[in-house]
């Protein structure tokens, strides 16, 4: 992919950034910095890409982001409806590796911070559920002032590199190109799709809107996002079909049809690869944690 590069505001004050964002999709784009990005969703869900890593996010959800990995967090369209009373918001760390002085990271007490941050390069998704402690850490950063900030985001670190429930997102093959140029083509890809996976994309179709021809188009995106664009888009659907089954408000089969998929067959099959879960064995999986 080719992302583009976004420039974190810093100031004199205060060694890293924290800040809570309360505009849905206030960085609505394919982007990449050399900060490290520690996000916790408060309120609100969509669509979440990290490296070639694609799947819903929701409230609670922690995602720790290493220097120069593409992401973007869609929120889904409804926060964006006139009638909306919903006010999605997140938690967001900006902080350098190198912050806190070139030599520290090489300490050896700090071996698994560096590792942790080492493994970031990939993304790392924690749930509040899973290490409640985390989002503590995340809170008290938010209000601190002076050292603190420091110690608790040392304490957050720490919390994420211990705990036995944090995922690895993105493949260890995915490498981006840089490239400024590509940025708008990409990120009309993603708009294009999100906008449309729940009607049939004909390959000419969105190879129009990348501006080039079917066959051209087939092998920009496989090489920009290690996947066929078909594959890109199924798991889409898949992931807005993860949304409907945890909102409970239809059945599976029309769920199957409402997520994009003309065969119930064939939403079945990708919906157990992508989640190792059929539907029904999602949804009770969720409810059990929740309960």
């Amino acid at each position: 992919m080719k992302p583009q590069l976004l420039k974190i505001p810093t100031g004199s004050v205060y060694s890293f950034s924290v800040r809570q964002d309360k505009l849905p999709n206030i960085n609505n784009h394919w982007h990449y910095h050399p900060e490290v990005e520690l996000i916790q969703f408060h309120k609100g869900g969509g669509t979440q890409f990290v490296g070639d890593h694609i799947k819903r996010f929701s409230a609670g959800d922690i995602v720790l982001v290493g220097a120069n990995l593409p992401h973007y967090w869609r929120y889904d369209d409804r926060y964006f409806e006139d009638y909306s009373q919903e006010t999605p918001y997140s938690t967001v760390i900006h902080f350098t590796e190198t912050f806190w002085g070139d030599r520290f990271m090489n300490l050896p007490e700090n071996k698994s911070l560096k590792s942790l941050l080492e493994k970031a390069k990939r993304g790392i998704l924690l749930s509040s559920q899973a290490n409640p402690l985390v989002g503590k850490h995340i809170e008290k950063i938010y209000y601190s002032q002076g050292s603190y900030r420091i110690i608790y985001l040392m304490e957050c670190l720490l919390a994420i590199a211990g705990s036995q429930e944090a995922q690895v997102l993105s493949s260890i093959g995915f490498q981006s190109n840089f490239s400024p140029a590509e940025n708008e083509r990409i990120n009309a890809i993603y708009e294009y799709t999100l906008k449309h996976f729940k009607q049939k994309i004909a390959l000419e179709e969105i190879a129009c809107v990348a501006g080039l021809v079917p066959s051209s188009f087939c092998r920009y995106f496989k090489s920009r996002a290690g996947k066929p664009f078909s594959q890109f888009l199924t798991e889409i659907r898949i992931g807005y079909a993860c949304k409907l089954l945890l909102d409970e408000q239809m059945s599976v089969k029309q769920l199957c049809y409402e997520s994009g998929f003309n065969n119930f067959t064939c939403f079945h099959k990708n919906f157990k690869a992508i989640t190792g879960k059929s539907p029904l064995d999602y949804q009770k999986a969720y409810a059990s944690k929740h309960a």
